[in-house]
Order: C-alpha cells, then sequence, then structure tokens
C-alpha cells in the first residue's frame, strides 16, 4: 500500500488572537512538509485546488514544481485538479512539464470539484457541471495517448492537430479519477479503467464499499483487469505521539474550517462529541498514535476490498507546525512500517 499527504495549503487563524500567519511564511512550511515527507520515505504528496480566502493552493503545479526541486524520491500529485474549469491542453502541459522537473515523479488525479467557486470564476456554468468533466476528461486522455490530436467538443474550441508540447518524463502520465459520492463517477472510472482516489472525509469506510464494487464491477464489464483497477483513499488524518496529542493538534483547525463551510452549506457548526465519533474506531478519521492508525488504516483496506493508496489531509492541522512536521515523520517512521508489514505494495 502506497501512504502519502494531501494538503490544501490551509491558512488558519491563531485561534487565541485571530490573527493570519503570513502567506509567505505558511507556503514556506508547506514545501518544508512535502521534504520531511519525502526524506521519511512517503510514497506520494499531493496538493489540492481551491479558489478561496481559507487555501493558498489555487496553482498546485506551481507548488508540486517548488516541491519537485527540493525533493528525490516521492511522487507529486494533484489532489485534486478541478478539470470541469480549466484546459485539459494547459493541464496536460503543466503536469508534463512537472513530470520533466521532477524526473518522472507527476501524476494527476483530475475531479470536478467538491467547491464551485472555480466555475463563475473562469466563467462556467455550474449547469453544465457534469458535462464539462466528461468532456475534458474525454481530451485529456487522448493527449495522453498521443501528440497530436484531432478532437472536437462543445467546450473548448477543436484540435486539428496540432502539436501538444511537453511530453512527460514518464512513457504515460498517470491520470486518477478523484470521486466523493456519486456512483455515476465511481462507474465512469471504473469503465475507463482509471485509477480511483475516493474523498472519504466523514462517516464510516463501510457505506462507501457498495461504490467502490461498482467501481470494480463497471470496470470488469468494461474489460479491464483488476490489476489496473487500483483504489485510493483520501482521508482525514493525523498521527501523534499519543492518541489526545493528534486529536488535540487536529481539532481547532478542522472545527474553524468546518464551522466556515457549513455556514455556507445550511450546516449546523461541529462539535467536539461529532469529532471524536469520527476519530474513534467506528469513524473514518485517521487520527491517533501510530499503533491505532496503522491498525485503523489496514481495517479501512479490508473494508473497501483492498486499497492501493491512502493519503491523509491533515490540513487543518496546520496551526501547530511543529506537530505538522511530528506527524509527517511517525507517518514514514512508524505507521508505514506496520502498514507495508501487512500489506506490502
Amino acid at each position: 500500500m502506497e501512504i502519502g499527504i494531501d494538503s490544501f495549503a490551509a491558512i488558519l487563524p491563531d485561534p487565541a488572537t485571530g490573527k493570519l500567519p503570513s502567506p509567505t511564511g505558511r507556503m514556506a512550511e508547506l514545501i518544508e512538509e512535502v521534504e520531511v515527507a519525502d526524506r521519511v520515505g512517503l510514497d506520494v504528496f499531493g496538493i489540492g485546488e481551491h479558489h478561496r480566502g481559507e487555501f493558498l493552493d489555487s496553482a498546485p503545479t506551481v507548488i508540486l514544481a517548488a516541491a519537485a526541486a527540493r525533493t528525490s524520491r516521492i511522487r507529486l500529485t494533484s489532489a485534486v485538479t478541478v478539470l470541469s474549469a480549466a484546459d485539459p491542453v494547459r493541464v496536460f502541459q503543466e503536469f508534463a512539464t512537472l513530470d520533466l522537473i521532477s524526473k518522472g515523479r507527476a501524476e494527476v488525479v483530475v475531479g470536478r470539484g467538491s467547491f464551485v467557486e472555480a466555475y463563475p470564476l473562469f466563467g462556467l456554468d455550474t449547469r453544465d457541471y457534469d458535462d464539462l468533466f466528461a468532456e475534458k476528461l474525454d481530451l485529456l486522455l487522448r493527449l495522453g495517448e498521443t501528440t497530436n490530436v484531432t478532437w472536437e467538443g462543445r467546450f473548448r474550441p477543436p484540435l486539428q492537430g496540432q502539436g501538444v508540447f511537453p511530453r512527460p518524463h514518464q512513457p504515460q502520465l498517470p491520470i486518477w479519477i478523484g470521486v466523493g459520492g456519486t456512483p455515476q463517477s465511481f462507474a465512469r472510472a471504473g469503465t475507463l479503467g482509471l485509477p480511483l482516489m475516493v474523498a472519504i472525509i466523514g462517516g464510516s469506510f463501510e457505506r462507501f464499499r457498495p461504490l467502490v464494487d461498482l467501481y470494480r464491477e463497471a470496470g470488469k464489464l468494461a474489460g479491464h483487469g483488476a490489476e489496473t483497477l487500483k483504489v485510493g483513499v483520501h482521508a482525514m488524518g493525523f498521527v501523534g505521539e499519543t492518541e489526545a496529542v493528534a486529536r488535540d493538534a487536529f481539532f481547532p483547525g478542522w472545527a474553524h474550517l468546518t464551522t466556515n463551510i457549513g455556514r455556507e452549506r445550511g450546516w449546523s457548526p461541529p462539535t467536539r462529541q461529532q469529532f471524536e465519533a469520527m476519530a474513534g474506531p467506528e469513524g473514518a478519521f485517521l487520527i491517533g498514535d501510530p499503533k491505532t492508525v496503522a491498525a485503523k488504516m489496514l481495517r479501512a483496506s479490508e473494508t473497501l476490498g483492498g486499497v492501493s493508496r491512502i493519503t491523509f489531509q491533515m490540513s487543518t492541522a496546520s496551526l501547530d507546525t511543529a506537530a505538522m512536521k511530528t506527524s509527517i515523520e511517525l507517518l514514514g517512521t512508524e505507521v508505514a512500517p506496520i502498514v507495508r508489514a501487512t500489506r506490502p505494495a
């Protein structure tokens, strides 16, 4: 099993003073976090894409390129690229360039985005939410297969055999499909035979098993072998020396972001009791001491019928930079060896 981290480059106010840290300082800390992840042997680091004040990740490939120059082995990916609101040609060019800089360590996870700010920002209609993604994914996959593409669609000017450069260092740029809880998205990824990255940020792992089964069944019906139908999980996670330390480091930032986003979406404010339930044995948060987190990761994989990759979303703990780096170190040096001994890659 591959183990990694996803970051949204969250920039959170100090809970005591309400003061925001320096964006420049937060970006420097983020690059250092990728360096630590590389040093302790984690497999992958992902940067999300948002277009709102709580996050600094509106240009993820720029951050990933900076990280590529400071690392040597860790794979670098998006988490996720909002393909519906982007030009697939530019997405391909940017990640192919990242692949050259990193000497073959780039990947892209594409999705429609759980936040919709990108759509009006780039002049797109959310009523075309799914059609935009389907069409642009088709073009992105075509670009990976050939340099000179002839293609026509509704939302972008046609291509008439123009060359799209540069080409990546890898023979094929890995493309994953990022999904939430929509059955059609799971089925589409299976039909296309693409690896699946499932965002499980609440509830339980069990409730996603039918959707993962749907993905695998759709892939099988489309003629894809089981070895190509990889499943990854993006989950809230954090590791501390003790369970209490991990939970106390993660909760303040999580509560702040969840309250703000919930206010926009009509949710009630989160409580510590809800958080504790999610971090408990039946919840989907991978938060605790190393042995607890490793055991929960292995149970999650078993529950979902076998998982190829788990990435930890720990941005909400960025208020405590020392705890963040400690968490990354513990994930690489204590959690990963337990998991890999049981579920080798």
